[in-house]
C-alpha cells in the first residue's frame, strides 16, 4: 500500500463516489482542448453561480455544491493589490537553480490571471520569467535590499512576493522589513508573514517554536563565534554536524567527528553566516521529506512526501530521492502527515512550505530538521502534476484552496491531496569531474550538485534505471561504471558515484544485500530492488544472444527498466537489431497520464510519461504534433538558457495553430509545466525514447536545434532512420560538429581560422607544435562546453595533456590548434533561412581568448570593434550560412587579433561553430529587443520567415553586460581559475548608460557578491607581466584603498610604480584560522589575483589567495581585463555614493526597467 495513497478529498460529499477500482488508469475519451494562445494553469471555475462580494466559492460542477459553499466557506478579506513587485533568484547557482525560474514563472501566471501587474527584479537574463509574457516590468538589477528599496520606491507597488526567490529575495525581505521600508512605503508582505519567514530560518526561534507544541527537532545550540561553537558540542556530545543559518543548499555545514574538525569548519561557516547551528548528528536514519500547503482559513493538505534513497548525512539536494515514499508504513507515515499539519498551522505559513525529518529506522523516534517557508520543490510538484507555486501565489492574493481548481481534472478542487498510481526518482546532476582533482568528491550535509533529473516509472526498477540514464547519457543503467580501489570506503562514505560503486559491489564482487545495507544504511526494500535488476541482468547474460530472447524474459527486461542499447551491450548486439527484436515480439511501451487521483475521477491532463508496466495507452494519437527535444538536465555548459529556447520554440509553434510535443526529463523546468505544450513527455531524451513517441505520435517532425547539445548528439541517427528533422540537415550539423570537415568547407568559402592539425599519436603532435610555435590548444572531436580542452605552452604539458584528453574519445583524433595568445573573442548568434542570413548579433567578450565563452564577460552592442570589421563578420556569418545550407539558430566563435602594422586589417578567425542555439540567445534577444528563437521556429519549419535585418546596425543609447555565475564557495578545493573548461553554473545579466555602469551592476548581480568598503584593503597577486597590474594599483591607490600583497616579487614591482605604497603581508598558507585573522587585521576585502595558470597544489600562493577569498566570501576578480573594468567601474561609482547603502530619494541611474532601456515591451 505504500506506493497508493487514497485521496483525502475536502469536499467528498459534493461529489458522486466512484464505484471503479481505483489502480487502473482509464483512457480518456477527452481529446486535448484546442490550442489558444493564451495559457493558463487551471481552467475557469466550472458550475453557473456567480459569487458575491466576499463570498468563496467551491470549484464544483455541481451548482447546488456552488451555492450551500457560498455560505459556509469563510469569508476571507483578500489584499486590495494592483501592482506587485516580485522579487526572483538571481542567477542559477549550486544550490539555488532553476526550480525557481519556474517556481517564479508559476506565479507570474497567477498573478496576470487575476489581472495584477507584476513588476520583477532579476538579472537572471537566460530564464523564460524574465521575458515580458510574463512581467508588465522587469529589472535586471542585483537582488540585494538596496536595489529592490530602489525599485520599490520607483514603482510604489500595492504588495510584494518574497517566496518565489529563494534564499536570496527570503534574505533581501528580511532585510527591507529590518530597514523599515516596506512599512514606509506602505507595501504588503503577501503570503507567508515576515515573522514566519524570520522563524523558521532563525534556528533558535524555530525550536522554541517547536517545543511549544511538543514538536521532537533535532537538539541544537545556535552560535556565533568558534568558542561558543566548541562548547556546545562538548555538550551534545561528537559527532555533530554543523548548519549556518540564512542560507540555501546547506552552504557551510558539515559533519564534526572532533574538536578540531568543528574549529575548522565552524571558521569558515561563520565567515559565511551570522550564525550556525550545532546539533546532534543522526547519520544513519530515514530522511523523509513532506510538501504541505495552507491557505489563509487554515485548509491544510499534504501535496507530496518523499523519502531520500540515502540515509541522513547527504543534503536531500544531493540524495536520490523517490515519490512516493515506499518503505514507511501506514502508521507513521501518518504519524509525520498530522506533525506537518501542526507545524506549519502553528508557524502561520501561507502558500507553500517544506518540512524535513529524520526518522529512526529501529524505532518511531523522529524529529524536524527544518522547515523551508519559501517556494522550492519543483520536483514535488512535477511529481504530482499539483502546480504548487501557481496555487501559493493564487493563496497569497486571498484565494482559499477549496474555490481553486484542479490541474489535473479541471472540474473538482483544488483541496485534495494526490495520490500517485506510478514511482518518481529524482537523482542529482553532479560535474565534479570539471574541477580536476582538487574537489573533494565526497557529498555530505553541503550541496554540491548543479541539477537534477526525474523519471517516472510503475516500478522503483524501471524508474532507478530510466533516471540513471538521463543523468549521463553515456550511462545505458544500471551497470558499472567506475571500479573503486576501496570498496568498502566507497559504499560507506557517499560520493557523487556511490550508485555505481553498489553495482560494482553486486555485480563484480557479489556483496549481499545484508553486506550492502551494513555499509551504507540504504534501507533493504531499495536494495532487494536493486538485486532484481541485477537477476534480469544475469537472466539476459545467460540468453547469450539476441536471438534467444523470447517474449518473457525480453518483456521483463523492459518492465526493469533495461535500455535497448544496454540489452545489446549485455547479448554483444547493435541497438539497432536489439529494436527490431523487440519490436517483432510485439514489445513496445505504453504511453499513461499522470494521474494523483488513483483513477477516481477521469485525469484530463496532457502530461504523459511511457511505461512497460501497462497494458492500454490513456491517450490516442490523432494529433500528429510537432517535436521539441528539450535540454536535459541542466549541467555546466548547458543549462537554463536552453529551457527559455525550448519554451520560446514550442510557444511560436503554437501560435502559428500547430500541435506541439515536448519532451525533456528536468523537473526545474518551464518546458516540463504542462500547459507549455499540447503534450508534455516526462521522458528520456535518448535515441530509443525520442523513436518511440515519433512513432507513436507519427509526429509531424522534430527540431533539435534548441535544447543544447544533448538532441544534436542524435540528431544524425534520428535522420538516419526515418525521422523528419526539421530545419537544418543533420548531415550539416555532423559536417559542423567533426572538425575535420568543417575545417575543410571553412577552406572552400575562403573564410580564415588558426592553424591546426588532426593528430593521431604524440609524435605528429609535437611535430606540429614546434612548426607552428606554442603556445597550442588541444581539442577531441565532439566535446561539451570545452571537455578535456586545453591551452598547453610547451612540450612537457602537451605530454601529459594529450594522455589525458586522448582517452576521451579514443574513435576521433585529437585536433590541435595554434593557440593565439592575447587575441579578443568575440561571438556570432544568428539565423538563417534555406541559407540566407536573416538576422545577426555580435557580441565581444571582455576577457582576451583563452576564457571559455560560457565563463566570459560578454558585452553587447560591442564597444570597441571599429565598423568595417562589424561588416566582415555579418560576411563571414552569411558566409557560413550558405555553406551548411542553415534553415534556424547557429553560432560562432571568431578571434580578432589587432593588425601588426598601420592600415592593414585586423585578422578574424572562425574558432567554432554550433549549427544550434547557443547559450547566449536569450542575453542577445532581450538586450537587442528582438526574439531570434521567434525568427528561428519561422525558418526551421518553413512558415511566416520574416525579411532579413540588419539590428547591429541601429543606434542604442545602453549597453548591456552578460557576467558569469560561479559557485566556488560549494566545491571546496576548486581552483577559482578562469580556463578554456567552463565552470560557471549559471549568468546574470544588466543594463546600463555605458560599459561601466552596465559592468557595475551585473557584477553586483552574482549571487554573494559584496562590494569592498571606502578605504579598505586589498590583496593583489599574480603575474607582474600583465600590462592591467600597474594601472589597476595606481587607481586603487587614487581612490583611497589600501594595497597589500604576500609576494615579494609583486611587492618590489608594485612599489617601483610612481605614488603607489604596497606591503607584503605574512601569508599562511596551510592554516584557514590563522590567514583569516590576517585578513581581519589589515582590512582585506577584495582580491585581485592575475596568475598566469592554475595552482599546480594547495600551498601555490596565488591558489591559496583564490580560494581562500572565495571561501571568506570576499569579491575574487581573477582576470586582468575584469579586474581592470572593475576598477574603473569603482571610479565612476564612488563619487555618486556607489558604495554607500540605500539612501531615500537617490535612485541611481541604472534603475530602470528592461522596456525603459530598450524603449519597448520587447
Amino acid at each position: 500500500m505504500s506506493l497508493l495513497r487514497l485521496p483525502k478529498v475536502g469536499a467528498r460529499s459534493f461529489v458522486r463516489p466512484s464505484t471503479r477500482a481505483f489502480h487502473t488508469t482509464r483512457v480518456s475519451a477527452f481529446a486535448l482542448a484546442q490550442t489558444k494562445p493564451l495559457r493558463a494553469v487551471a481552467a475557469p471555475a466550472v458550475g453557473s453561480y456567480a459569487p458575491k462580494e466576499g463570498e468563496h466559492v467551491l470549484n464544483s460542477p455541481s451548482e447546488l455544491a456552488r451555492k450551500i459553499s457560498a455560505k459556509v466557506l469563510p469569508k476571507m478579506p483578500r489584499p486590495d493589490v494592483r501592482r506587485v513587485v516580485v522579487v526572483g533568484s538571481g542567477g542559477l547557482s549550486i544550490g539555488q537553480a532553476g526550480e525557481f525560474d519556474y517556481s517564479g514563472s508559476q506565479a507570474l501566471k497567477a498573478l496576470s490571471e487575476e489581472g495584477v501587474e507584476a513588476i520583477l527584479i532579476n538579472p537572471n537574463i537566460a530564464t523564460w520569467q524574465t521575458s515580458h509574457q510574463l512581467a508588465s516590468e522587469v529589472y535586471f538589477l542585483p537582488i540585494t535590499a538596496d536595489y529592490v528599496a530602489y525599485v520599490l520606491e520607483k514603482e510604489r507597488p500595492d504588495g510584494i512576493l518574497l517566496t518565489f526567490g529563494g534564499q536570496s529575495a527570503l534574505n533581501v525581505g528580511i532585510a527591507l522589513d529590518k530597514m523599515g521600508v516596506l512599512e514606509r512605503l506602505g507595501v504588503k508582505v503577501l503570503g507567508t508573514p515576515i515573522r514566519t519567514l524570520e522563524v523558521s530560518e532563525d534556528r533558535d526561534l524555530f525550536v522554541q517554536a517547536l517545543k511549544e507544541i511538543d514538536i521532537p527537532v533535532a537538539q541544537s545550540t545556535a552560535v556565533s563565534s568558534v568558542e561558543a561553537a566548541l562548547d556546545a558540542a562538548a555538550t551534545i556530545g561528537y559527532p555533530v554536524i554543523l548548519r549556518s543559518a540564512f542560507t540555501l543548499g546547506g552552504l557551510g555545514s558539515g559533519f564534526a567527528n572532533n574538536p578540531d574538525e568543528l574549529r575548522d569548519l565552524s571558521a569558515k561557516s561563520l565567515s559565511l553566516s551570522p550564525q550556525v547551528l550545532i546539533e546532534r548528528s543522526m547519520k544513519g536514519w530515514k530522511e523523509l521529506e513532506y510538501e504541505v500547503v495552507r491557505d489563509a482559513a487554515d485548509n491544510t493538505i499534504i501535496c507530496c512526501n518523499m523519502e531520500n534513497f540515502d540515509p541522513l548525512g547527504t543534503h536531500t539536494g544531493d540524495s536520490i530521492v523517490v515519490a512516493p515514499s515506499q518503505t514507511l508504513p501506514d502508521e507513521e507515515y501518518h504519524m509525520l502527515r498530522s506533525a506537518a499539519l501542526k507545524v506549519i498551522r502553528h508557524l502561520g505559513v501561507v502558500g507553500e512550505c517544506n518540512i524535513q525529518y529524520a526518522l529512526n529506522p529501529n524505532s518511531m523516534e523522529y524529529c524536524v530538521i527544518e522547515v523551508n517557508a519559501r517556494q522550492i520543490d519543483a520536483l514535488a510538484s512535477k511529481a504530482t502534476g499539483y502546480p504548487l507555486a501557481y496555487t501559493a501565489a493564487k493563496i497569497a492574493l486571498g484565494h482559499t484552496l477549496p474555490e481553486l481548481p484542479n490541474a489535473v481534472t479541471k472540474t473538482t478542487t483544488a483541496c485534495f491531496e494526490p495520490s500517485l498510481d506510478y514511482i518518481v526518482t529524482k537523482i542529482p546532476k553532479w560535474d565534479l569531474a570539471k574541477f580536476s582533482s582538487q574537489v573533494d568528491r565526497k557529498v555530505g550535509s553541503s550541496m554540491k550538485s548543479v541539477g537534477e533529473v526525474m523519471a517516472i516509472g510503475r516500478t522503483f526498477e524501471e524508474s532507478l534505471q530510466k533516471a540513471i540514464r538521463q543523468v549521463d547519457p553515456r550511462w545505458k543503467g544500471f551497470e558499472v561504471v567506475i571500479e573503486p580501489k576501496d570498496l568498502d570506503v566507497a559504499l560507506s562514505q557517499p560520493t557523487d558515484m556511490r550508485l555505481f560503486a553498489i553495482a560494482y559491489a553486486v555485480y563484480k564482487k557479489n556483496y549481499t544485500v545484508d553486506r550492502l545495507h551494513d555499509l551504507t544504511k540504504i534501507d533493504k526494500w531499495y536494495l532487494y530492488k536493486i538485486d532484481n535488476i541485477v537477476q534480469t541482468r544475469h537472466a539476459l547474460a545467460a540468453a547469450g544472444s539476441i536471438e534467444n530472447i523470447d517474449h518473457e524474459l525480453m518483456i521483463r527486461a523492459k518492465k526493469m527498466g533495461f535500455a535497448d542499447a544496454q540489452i545489446a551491450d549485455i547479448v554483444g548486439a547493435k541497438e539497432d537489431v536489439v529494436r527490431a527484436h523487440r519490436k517483432s515480439l510485439g514489445i513496445t511501451p505504453f504511453v499513461k497520464r499522470i494521474d494523483t487521483l488513483a483513477a477516481e475521477y477521469p485525469a484530463h491532463t496532457n502530461y504523459l510519461y511511457t511505461t512497460y508496466n501497462a497494458s492500454e495507452h490513456d491517450v490516442t494519437f490523432e494529433e500528429h504534433g510537432t517535436m521539441v527535444l528539450g535540454s536535459g538536465v541542466y549541467r555546466i555548459g548547458s543549462s537554463v538558457e536552453f529551457d527559455w529556447c525550448a519554451v520560446t520554440c514550442a510557444r511560436k509553434l503554437r501560435d502559428m495553430g500547430k500541435r506541439t510535443v515536448m519532451i525533456n526529463y528536468n523537473p526545474e523546468t518551464v518546458s516540463t509545466d504542462f500547459d507549455e505544450a499540447d503534450r508534455l513527455y516526462f521522458e528520456e531524451l535518448g535515441y530509443e525514447r525520442v523513436m518511440d513517441i515519433y512513432e507513436l505520435e507519427q509526429a509531424q517532425g522534430v527540431i533539435v536545434s534548441v535544447g543544447g547539445q544533448l538532441p544534436q548528439n542524435i540528431a544524425l541517427r534520428l535522420s538516419q532512420n526515418g525521422v523528419n528533422v526539421l530545419g537544418t540537415d543533420p548531415k550539416q550539423i555532423d559536417n559542423a560538429e567533426d572538425r575535420h570537415k568543417f575545417s575543410s568547407v571553412l577552406d572552400k568559402i575562403g573564410v580564415d581560422q588558426p592553424q591546426w592539425t588532426e593528430a593521431t599519436s604524440l609524435e605528429a603532435a609535437k611535430a606540429f607544435a614546434n612548426k607552428v610555435s606554442y603556445p597550442v590548444l588541444i581539442r577531441p572531436s565532439y566535446v561539451l562546453s570545452g571537455a578535456a580542452m586545453n591551452v598547453v605552452y610547451e612540450e612537457a604539458d602537451l605530454e601529459y595533456n594529450l594522455s589525458a584528453a586522448a582517452n576521451v574519445s579514443p574513435l576521433h583524433p585529437v585536433v590541435i590548434t595554434k593557440f593565439i595568445d592575447g587575441a579578443q573573442e568575440i561571438d556570432v548568434d544568428a539565423v538563417a533561412h534555406q541559407g540566407k542570413l536573416l538576422v545577426h548579433a555580435v557580441s565581444e567578450h571582455v576577457e582576451n581568448a583563452g576564457v571559455h565563452s560560457g565563463d566570459a564577460t560578454l558585452v553587447l552592442p560591442p564597444y570597441t570593434l571599429p565598423e568595417r570589421d562589424m561588416e566582415r563578420l555579418k560576411e563571414i556569418a552569411q558566409k557560413v550560412a550558405t555553406a551548411f545550407e542553415i534553415s534556424g539558430p547557429f553560432n560562432m566563435q571568431i578571434i580578432r587579433e589587432e593588425p601588426k602594422n598601420e592600415g592593414e586589417e585586423s585578422a578574424l578567425k572562425v574558432i567554432e561553430c554550433n549549427l544550434r542555439a547557443s547559450r547566449s540567445f536569450p542575453f542577445v534577444s532581450k538586450v537587442l529587443g528582438h526574439n531570434f528563437i521567434d525568427t528561428a521556429t519561422s525558418a526551421i519549419v518553413n512558415h511566416e520567415v520574416p525579411e532579413p535585418v540588419d539590428i547591429m546596425k541601429e543606434a542604442r543609447d545602453y549597453t548591456s553586460i552578460k557576467v558569469a555565475q560561479f559557485s566556488w564557495t560549494r566545491l571546496g578545493g576548486a581552483d577559482p581559475f578562469l580556463g578554456v573548461e567552463m565552470a560557471s553554473t549559471g549568468e546574470v545579466a544588466s543594463f546600463g548608460k555605458d560599459v561601466h555602469e552596465a559592468y557595475w551592476a551585473s557584477l553586483l548581480s552574482t549571487t554573494g557578491f559584496k562590494v569592498p568598503r571606502a578605504g579598505s584593503g586589498v590583496l593583489i597577486g599574480g603575474d607582474i607581466t600583465k600590462p592591467e597590474m600597474a594601472s589597476i594599483a595606481k587607481q586603487l591607490t587614487e581612490l583611497g584603498f589600501k594595497i597589500y600583497c604576500s609576494s615579494p616579487v609583486v611587492e618590489e614591482f608594485l612599489n617601483d610604480i610612481p605614488y603607489v605604497s604596497a606591503k607584503r603581508i605574512f601569508f599562511p598558507k596551510t592554516d584557514k584560522r590563522k590567514l583569516r585573522t590576517v585578513f581581519d587585521e589589515y582590512e582585506i576585502q577584495c582580491v585581485i589575483n592575475l596568475a598566469k595558470s592554475r595552482g599546480t597544489d594547495f600551498v601555490d600562493e596565488d591558489y591559496v589567495a583564490r580560494r581562500n577569498a572565495v571561501d571568506f566570501g570576499l569579491p575574487l576578480l581573477n582576470n586582468a581585463k575584469t579586474a581592470k573594468l572593475f576598477v574603473e567601474a569603482l571610479a565612476k561609482k564612488l563619487p555618486q555614493g556607489g558604495l554607500r547603502g540605500y539612501t531615500e530619494g537617490r535612485i541611481p541611474s541604472e534603475v530602470r526597467s528592461w522596456r525603459e532601456f530598450v524603449g519597448k515591451r520587447a
